[in-house]
C-alpha cells in the first residue's frame, strides 16, 4: 500500500475527462488499494484517479457508514431525485469550502475492481459524496457549483451544529 500525492488546482488533469478503464488485472487492484490508503492520510471521504494524476475513470467514496468503501470504476448516474444544499470541500483544493447544491439521491451503475457491473442507489450525504467523485471523472469540479464560499468562522458554526 502506497499514500499517493494529491494533485491540487489549477494542474490541468482536473478539468480533463478521463479515459474508461479497459484492464480489470492487480495493478488496478493495488492502484484502488493505495487510493484507499490516500484519501484516509489526508481524511476524504472520497478520492477519484485525478486527483492523484491519473485520467481514469476510477473513483472511491467511504463516507463510514454501513456501505463500506465503494469503488467505482467506468461509473455512470442513471438517475437523480430531489435536491440537497451542504458543504462540500475537495482533497485538491485545500481549505476551501462552500454552499453546493446537488440531488438529495443519486441510482449508478458502475463496475468493481474485477469489472463486474453493480447499480447503486444512494441519498444525502453518501450520493453527495458520489456525485462529487463522478464529477471529477468528466473535469467538473466543485467550485463550478459553489453558490456561497464559507470563511472559517462559517466553517466552525457549522462544526458545531
Amino acid at each position: 500500500m502506497a499514500v499517493k500525492k494529491i494533485v491540487t488546482y489549477p494542474a490541468e488533469i482536473l478539468e480533463a475527462e478521463c479515459e474508461s478503464v479497459q484492464v480489470f488485472d492487480k495493478k488496478l487492484g493495488k492502484l484502488l488499494n493505495d487510493m484507499y490508503d490516500t484519501m484516509i492520510e489526508f481524511d476524504g471521504v472520497g478520492l477519484a484517479a485525478p486527483q492523484i494524476g491519473l485520467d481514469k475513470q476510477i473513483a472511491i467514496v467511504d463516507i463510514d457508514d454501513e456501505f463500506g468503501t465503494i469503488e467505482m470504476i467506468n461509473p455512470e448516474v442513471l438517475e437523480t431525485d430531489g435536491e440537497q444544499t451542504g458543504t462540500e470541500g475537495c482533497l485538491s483544493f485545500p481549505g476551501l469550502y462552500g454552499e453546493v447544491t446537488r440531488p438529495d439521491y443519486v441510482k449508478i451503475k458502475a463496475q468493481d475492481r474485477k469489472g463486474k457491473y453493480y447499480t447503486l442507489e444512494a441519498e444525502g450525504f453518501l450520493a453527495r459524496a458520489i456525485l462529487h467523485e463522478i464529477d471529477h471523472l468528466h473535469g467538473v469540479l466543485f467550485t463550478s457549483k459553489v453558490t456561497k464560499y464559507l470563511n472559517e468562522e462559517e466553517l466552525e458554526g457549522l462544526e458545531a451544529e
